[in-house]
């Protein structure tokens, strides 16, 4: 079946089937947060990016491989929820970026900077450290070398706009962010929100300039 990246609370999980890596994105409540399952298909073993809620939803999708480690995107609460029921069921490794790690009640095992490679078996992710929507916010960036890029980012960038901002020196810190790190990369690159549907860079490049010019 064909990815659509739609996903409802309650529903089914959506599958986006790569030829090294496998996605799964499921949507819980009660935020409609998104939580991904990254499988290598070379390895089988998994990550988790944001144990926001619904443990034995998302202990269900893990199944019983169990995961290796769990990303948590940002320190928001409705993105860590479930975290600690996740690590206490799988021992899972926790990361998180450096500057968010004190606001995540589940320790951090390894704080994460700009630019540090986190893997899943044989499939590297590189984080990319964004700050506005909060100050450790942390995309991670899959550069599928048999296809474009796949970039999770948290809440940082969804289809129509930049993560929310509370001040308007934030809001020109993460669109910085945005444009030197995630808008460098080609259109197909296939975007995973947080919340709500996906989108690519190439239907949000030509909004730039609008967003610039609202200022949210």
């Amino acid at each position: 079946m064909t990815y659509s990246g739609q996903v409802t609370v309650g529903g089914p999980a959506d599958v986006h089937e790569l030829k090294d890596l496998m996605i799964t994105k499921i949507a819980v409540g009660p935020m409609n947060n998104n939580a991904y399952l990254l499988r290598c298909r070379a390895t089988d073993e998994q990550l988790l990016i944001d144990a926001a809620n619904e443990a034995d939803t998302l202990l269900g999708m893990i199944g019983d491989d169990g995961i290796a480690s769990v990303v948590t995107t940002h320190q928001h609460g409705d993105h860590w929820q479930a975290l600690a029921a996740v690590v206490a069921a799988t021992r899972a490794r926790t990361y998180a970026g450096r500057d968010d790690a004190e606001g995540i009640p589940v320790p951090t095992d390894v704080p994460v900077d700009d630019g540090d490679v986190i893997r899943v078996g044989h499939v590297e992710l590189t984080a990319r450290h964004l700050v506005g929507h909060t100050p450790g916010s942390i995309a991670l960036v899959y550069d599928d070398p048999h296809g474009h890029p796949h970039v999770f980012t948290g809440d940082c960038l969804f289809p129509g706009g930049p993560g929310r901002t509370t001040r308007p020196e934030d809001f020109e810190s993460l669109m910085s962010g945005l444009e030197a790190k995630v808008f460098v990369l080609p259109d197909e690159t296939w975007i995973y929100p947080g919340h709500g549907n996906d989108t690519t860079l190439g239907t949000e490049r030509p909004r730039l300039g609008e967003w610039h010019e609202r200022g949210w």
